[in-house]
């Protein structure tokens, strides 16, 4: 695992787009594959950018990444929101409001104290079952983010036995309002 820089950016983006092309959370905030198709790199350059204070990691080959919130950073401040609303409107067009709705439901389920927070994780299609978004999750946790409690939330069902093999546990099962996604909270405790 390396830190990912600025020049990984569009990369990682692109990678990420694949891996979360029908994630149960991007399908709800972007319902047309073909919108959520040419939006979703967008989306993801400008999660990059958000998550710079935290820890961005990546496989050599850009396979599988992670980024990282660091403790006291999980939540978006308002004045951040409003300050990036132009590239959020670009980004997520009419998805807008159900990405808003998708986001306050996850930052009312963050747990209390400080952790990481392990805000994107994903994988491309054609890498999985190699190890690597595993191999993505345990570098964080080895670069510190172990010695804290680590905190994510999955809108996939099949993610949870890969990330209860990583230490986490799910703490809640919660939804989405107004028919959205239903997602679990997981929490690992610092090493």
């Amino acid at each position: 695992m390396r830190v990912a820089s600025h020049a990984d950016r569009d990369a990682i983006a692109a990678m990420l787009a694949r891996a979360f092309a029908d994630d149960p959370a991007t399908s709800y905030i972007l319902p047309d594959p073909v919108d959520r198709a040419k939006r979703l790199s967008r989306l993801f350059r400008l999660l990059f950018e958000g998550d710079a204070g935290g820890m961005r990691l990546v496989t050599p080959g850009g396979e599988a990444a992670t980024l990282w919130r660091a403790p006291g950073e999980a939540d978006v401040p308002l004045w951040e929101i409003v300050r990036r609303a132009p590239a959020l409107l670009h980004a997520l067009g009419g998805g807008v409001v159900r990405a808003l709705r998708v986001s306050e439901a996850m930052e009312a389920h963050h747990p209390k104290g400080d952790y990481w927070y392990l805000h994107i994780a994903g994988c491309d299609p054609v890498a999985q079952g190699r190890g690597l978004g595993g191999a993505a999750v345990r570098g964080g946790l080895e670069r510190g983010a172990g010695r804290w409690p680590a905190y994510l939330e999955t809108a996939t069902e099949r993610n949870l036995g890969f990330y209860r093999a990583l230490g986490f546990e799910v703490t809640a099962e919660w939804r989405v309002p107004k028919g959205g996604p239903l997602f679990w909270s997981m929490l690992r405790p610092a090493d």
